[in-house]
């Protein structure tokens, strides 16, 4: 516990970044309960639709360290790059989450995915990582912000550096795009026969 304690003391920024990513599910979880619990549709719309100012709060405090002189460290390139991944990601996370409550609560049909090997499998991998790729950019161009805005090349040394977040972003799209669409391409192709089964 100690340790813990130590940690956020040394990396308030650490604890920003935490509570925004507890902030994001309180907000989708007190949205699905307004939506299908407590039949309060419109309330629930309000709280799902108000989760990207969470992504707003860490990029402003973000800044604001940096304006003050703070050293940039691997917490601040990892706050642009939740920032990027909640933006592109978030929606398609809560509609999962909705689709998961309200086949539970609401009598919606089970969530599918999409069989192994099919045409939709894939066209899925590569949307999937046309989304990473977005996510990346926008991580990207939050910490240029930050490098450029905030604070200077050499304060933020730890966010374009070798070693650096940026060039972990190059690292994050290449290695989606082996174990997701080139994964998904070279794989078999027999989803698409099961399928038919299947409906048949």
């Amino acid at each position: 516990m100690d340790n813990i304690v130590d940690f956020v003391a040394d990396n308030p920024m650490a604890a920003v970044i935490a509570a925004g990513e507890v902030g994001f599910w309180v907000f989708i979880v007190a949205g699905l309960t307004a939506r299908y619990l407590l039949r309060l549709p419109r309330t629930g719309v309000v709280l799902l639709a108000a989760t990207p100012l969470i992504d707003l709060v860490v990029l402003v405090v973000t800044m604001v360290d940096l304006t003050r002189g703070a050293q940039a460290t691997w917490v601040h390139g990892l706050a642009a790059v939740y920032l990027g991944f909640s933006v592109v990601f978030g929606p398609s996370m809560i509609r999962w989450a909705d689709a998961h409550v309200a086949h539970r609560f609401a009598g919606g049909p089970a969530p599918t995915r999409p069989p192994r090997g099919s045409t939709a499998k894939r066209r899925h991998e590569w949307r999937e990582w046309g989304k990473c790729l977005l996510a990346c950019a926008l991580a990207g161009g939050a910490m240029l912000l930050l490098i450029f805005v905030a604070g200077s090349p050499e304060q933020t040394r730890q966010l374009w550096a070798t070693g650096g977040w940026l060039p972990r972003l190059g690292w994050v799209v290449g290695i989606w795009f082996v174990v997701g669409p080139l994964w998904a391409e070279l794989g078999p192709r027999d989803g698409d026969r099961a399928a038919a089964r299947d409906g048949s």
